[in-house]
């Protein structure tokens, strides 16, 4: 499992001019499931989701959650982040789990953010093509892989 994780101010994702998913201050996960991504994959990546220090605390240093701001995550599939440009200038996939694999633990990754963690969850659609809009806030971004 891959995760781009931005620190947004905002963020939303559009499907057909309609909003799916819309979050204020929190974080904004792209995410891929992998070939070879577990229960145990996705319970981690959840658990590094939530405790991840990466919001300014009183004194300006990144040492506050997620959780410790109130914050929001939207999570949006997003099979292109396991994308393997290494060779020639057509990415390679072949390391995404394909859509009858990856949809299933997706929407696991999703139901265990929502059962076990008290931060409200948003999302985009499976497999849609989506508007994702979002406003960073530093930039802050990170690559996150399990």
């Amino acid at each position: 499992m891959k995760a781009v994780v931005q620190r947004v101010k905002k963020a939303k994702v559009t499907i057909d001019n309609e909003v799916v998913g819309e979050i204020g201050a929190g974080l904004l996960v792209l995410v891929a499931i992998h070939e070879e991504d577990t229960t145990k994959t996705l319970e981690w990546m959840a658990n590094k989701l939530e405790n991840l220090r990466i919001f300014e605390d009183n004194d300006g240093k990144m040492n506050r959650s997620v959780k410790d701001i109130s914050g929001k995550i939207l999570v949006v599939s997003n099979f292109t982040v396991y994308g393997d440009t290494a060779k020639g200038y057509r990415p390679s996939y072949s390391h995404s789990a394909p859509p009858q694999i990856a949809e299933p633990l997706f929407e696991q990754f999703v139901d265990y953010l929502r059962t076990n963690f008290e931060i409200p969850i948003a999302t985009g659609r499976f497999g849609a093509m989506m508007d994702v809009e979002l406003v960073n806030d530093g930039p802050v971004t990170l690559i996150i892989e399990k």
